[in-house]
């Protein structure tokens, strides 16, 4: 029995010292929380100005006239 908790043991501290190592070669592998926060809000208010953009007056008047202008060439 005592073999059998000692090979527990070793395989146990095996595992941990692995996930050291891998943990120590990858210290910055992802982003935290925080960063995802204000990548999260970086992305809404890009959106948010790329939505303005796109419904503008003058925008929707080019894309209804390079619209027209496709319906004529293929029409």
């Amino acid at each position: 029995m005592r073999r059998l908790v000692s090979a527990a043991r070793e395989r146990v501290r095996r595992i941990g010292l692995r996930w050291v190592l891998l943990a120590r070669e990858r210290p910055d592998a992802g982003m935290s929380t925080a960063e995802y926060a204000v990548g999260t809000l970086a992305a809404c208010g890009f959106a948010a100005l790329l939505w303005k953009v796109v419904t503008s007056a003058e925008v929707k008047s080019m894309l209804i006239a390079l619209i027209q202008r496709a319906l004529k060439v293929a029409g």
